[in-house]
């Protein structure tokens, strides 16, 4: 069977990190050092404040700005929230959706997910659909009841053509910020048990079709273990994405 090209895409997640002044002086560093880059899409998800300042500074790049959040409606009395069509209006192209931290500390649900990639598909961005297990998941042998049930909910009611424009990442939350990494054999794993989830819902070719990003840890002395994989199309970088060389290198792969 053959396997239909799937470019790989490098996303850092900054979390609540760096100022706006910060923020331009990484793409300062950052720029040249990914500026002839075409093995990837390169993609950088800093916070609210900074977006514009990203944007501005990753004009004429191969570099792509987008955020870690929105909310699913398009305007309203919903203090704090911004909304798909703000991100859109300021030069954002992507979109973390549901991240793990997200759920964990913010209560976010599958349902939330659904709402969101909604927003973002409607809004021309594209949404990075974050799913993977807890420690205890894994530890009790629950891995793929849990990616079941988040493709499942994610997925929703999404029509194939919808779901065409998603990416998604597979985020063990066990190895987010630990220093613990999935080895390339479990990640891999993971990955081909949500592209058989695809498969069910969609048909094998868009299933083949869907890029999937592995998150958790990942540095320049592992990325190389985990793009050897096939079933792994790129990765969503947490604390190593905040260094430009650091990531660069993770970019270079």
């Amino acid at each position: 069977m053959s396997v239909p090209y799937r470019r790989p895409i490098m996303a850092g997640n900054w979390k609540m990190y760096k100022t706006v002044a910060e923020t331009c002086a990484f793409f300062e560093k950052f720029r040249p050092l990914v500026d002839h880059t075409s093995q990837c899409e390169i993609v950088v998800c800093p916070s609210f404040v900074s977006l514009q300042a990203a944007v501005t500074a990753a004009q004429n790049t191969p570099i792509e700005i987008g955020a870690q959040n929105l909310y699913w409606t398009r305007e309203g009395a919903f203090t704090g929230e911004i909304s798909a069509g703000m991100l859109a209006g300021v030069g954002c192209k992507w979109t973390l959706v549901t991240h793990s931290e997200r759920r964990q500390y913010f209560g976010e649900t599958d349902e939330d997910a659904l709402k969101k990639i909604t927003a973002a598909l409607d809004a021309g961005l594209t949404p990075i659909y974050c799913v993977g297990e807890l420690l205890e998941h894994r530890q009790a042998g629950k891995t793929h009841e849990v990616l079941e049930s988040q493709c499942h909910g994610g997925f929703g009611e999404l029509s194939a053509e919808q779901f065409a424009k998603v990416v998604l990442a597979y985020e063990p939350v066990w190895a987010i910020g630990t220093g613990k990494v999935a080895t390339p054999e479990i990640a891999a794993d993971a990955h081909q048990f949500i592209r058989s989830q695809i498969a069910a819902r969609y048909g094998a070719d868009l299933a083949k079709a869907c890029r999937i990003l592995y998150g958790g840890s990942v540095k320049p002395d592992n990325v190389k273990g985990l793009m050897a994989q096939q079933e792994i199309d790129g990765a969503l970088v947490g604390g190593a994405s905040l260094d430009p060389v650091s990531f660069a290198a993770i970019v270079n792969f």
